[in-house]
């Protein structure tokens, strides 16, 4: 898929030798820091050492002092409490977290996490039954609630209070209880885009605070946490750069049970770990607990300190992951055959009565990356209800859309980036047709072409100064500081023009993905390797004709001992 190719603004020339002065001389380290605010050596100096007393007080929070009294209240009457969750990587982290924590000073908890097919997203009615069978007089529901009006009168009827920590954009109105949630438009907290396991965090911060306990027993989860902020896409900024430096830290130093055994299912366990690898690696696997069987799995894997029943847990998990590939795989090629018989110029929306539900949020993302670069929603059918993801592009609302659409939607939420939602079948074609009206007439041009942001441009010199005795080069040194990336902290992505091939190839099982060699025209001292991903023969043929110009992302190649610098390329011309 073509690209549309943007450099991020000039910075201030004042600034930029102002800064770079600072940092003894070093203009491409300047550049990379203001591209991301960054003004002055203090703030410099923070960005690369984070700290935890950065962390904002947790009772900004709108209803935070309210939910560690109601909390406290429930401990010191020993009432039962259930930990709520969604059944995806953010709400199984977020259970996996307060649930551990709360263990430590109370026994008397139960979690519970929504069946996918029965229940369907966020709180239900089912989970507040079984609440009332156990027993449970309080339900702290994390990443899901915020809709929830309904069901929190039906819990108040049954005797039950909930405190809702969200972080999904809410309605016109909120539920009648306790809610934290950032987004709230009466909620001062200074940083707004937590992930759910985030909004829970805070609110164990608080309950450390009230009780004078030693934050550490919290800080512990910092790795469940980490993985929350990778997988649900959120900004890695702020607070949340913050969290997901120490989160990354201690996931790498100490590895619990269940995270040490799903990363040998993806011969993971003994290298340092990075966001990509949580989003490739660890992510898909705790999903495909809720995808092809139950969240509770993925949360009894998160929980436990048994080695044994970790590696027996992590198999199965692994093994529903490979399924769900599988599933995925056949439904995308269905869902883009459709597609292709499809008139909307502006949305992708497919649906299928046989497709599984467990994995069209997934077949949206790829339909998106590799199809046609639209919002796109993909449908299964379940008990007689169309039940959806959506999927928008960079820069685009699909909340904002969806929200012209409400009132054929039976029921939704979600964010900017992601949706869920369920339509009746006897509104499909006019739900279709009004988010295609909808998308038409709000989305840029612009907006319906991928855009890669680029730093800057750079000779494939300049990639190798200051080599080490490992191999790494001061470039990478300082990209590895700049760590964690994710949203908003983007890894840089660098342009280099006059490149000429010495020898690229097609490789992988189908031969779509580019082994690339290459040096730059006049300097045949600096050649750099490189992997094209899911380029093909189009693109090798580009770079053979040369010269060319590439944009990429740098990494690092760790084989037989030694670090290789390569090129991670995203687009040739």
């Amino acid at each position: 898929m073509h690209k549309r190719w943007i450099f991020k603004k000039e910075p201030d020339p004042k600034l930029l030798d102002q800064l770079t002065n600072d940092l003894k001389g070093d203009q491409v380290v300047a550049r990379l820091l203001l591209n991301r605010g960054i003004t002055n050596y203090e703030e410099a100096k923070s960005f690369f050492n984070p700290t935890l007393d950065d962390l904002h007080d947790p009772f900004l929070m709108k209803d935070m002092k309210e939910a560690v009294e109601r909390l406290d209240q429930a401990i010191d009457n020993e009432e039962k409490i259930m930990v709520y969750g969604d059944y995806d990587v953010d709400g199984t982290t977020s259970v996996a977290l307060v649930y551990s924590f709360l263990n430590q000073v109370y026994e008397n908890l139960e979690f519970y996490i929504p069946d996918r097919y029965e229940e369907g997203y966020g709180i239900s009615f089912k989970g507040i039954d079984q609440a009332k069978e156990s027993g449970s007089t309080l339900i702290i529901a994390l990443d899901c609630g915020i809709r929830a009006i309904d069901k929190v009168e039906y819990a108040k009827e049954k005797g039950i209070d909930i405190i809702v920590c969200d972080h999904h954009t809410p309605g016109e109105s909120i539920p009648d209880c306790i809610v934290l949630n950032p987004k709230r438009k009466d909620c001062e907290y200074p940083y707004k885009y937590l992930s759910g396991c985030g909004v829970g965090f805070k609110f164990m911060q608080a309950f450390c605070q009230t009780n004078l306990m030693d934050e550490s027993l919290l800080f512990q989860f910092l790795d469940l946490l980490c993985i929350s902020i990778a997988a649900d896409i959120v900004p890695i900024t702020g607070e949340n750069r913050v969290l997901a430096h120490f989160g990354l830290g201690h996931l790498n130093e100490y590895k619990r049970a269940g995270i040490f055994q799903l990363l040998r299912t993806g011969s993971k366990e003994n290298q340092d770990l990075t966001i990509e690898d949580i989003v490739f690696t660890i992510a898909p696997r705790i999903n495909a607990a809720g995808r092809i069987s139950s969240g509770k799995e993925a949360v009894e894997l998160l929980t436990t300190e048994d080695e044994q029943f970790a590696y027996e847990m992590a198999v199965q998990i692994d093994a529903y992951n490979q399924e769900r590939r599988e599933i995925e795989k056949d439904i995308t090629a269905e869902a883009i055959l459709k597609l292709e018989e499809d008139d909307h110029k502006f949305t992708n929306v497919v649906a299928d009565s046989n497709w599984h539900k467990g994995v069209v949020g997934i077949v949206a993302s790829k339909i998106i990356e590799r199809y046609r670069y639209r919002p796109t929603i993909v449908f299964a059918e379940v008990d007689g209800m169309f039940v959806g993801s959506a999927r928008s592009v960079d820069k685009y609302s699909v909340y904002d859309a969806l929200l012209e659409c409400d009132d054929l939607i039976e029921k939704w939420g979600g964010h900017a980036a992601a949706a869920g939602l369920s339509v009746s079948k006897d509104n499909f074609q006019a739900f279709r047709q009004r988010f295609e009206e909808v998308v038409k007439a709000t989305i840029t041009e612009d907006q319906l072409v991928p855009e890669v942001e680029i730093e800057m441009n750079l000779d494939f010199a300049e990639l190798n100064k200051g080599m080490d005795s490992d191999g790494r080069t001061k470039l990478m040194r300082i990209i590895s500081r700049m760590e964690p990336f994710g949203p908003d902290n983007m890894k840089p992505i660098f342009r280099t023009g006059n490149v000429l091939d010495t020898g690229s190839r097609l490789v992988g099982d189908d031969q779509n993905h580019l082994k690339l060699d290459l040096f730059q025209e006049g300097d045949m001292a600096n050649k750099v390797g490189g992997i094209g991903f899911f380029m093909g023969q189009e693109y090798l043929e580009k770079i053979q004709k040369g010269p060319s110009e590439i944009v990429y992302t740098l990494e690092e190649n760790h084989w037989n001992n030694k670090v290789y610098l390569q090129v991670n390329v995203k687009d040739i011309k």
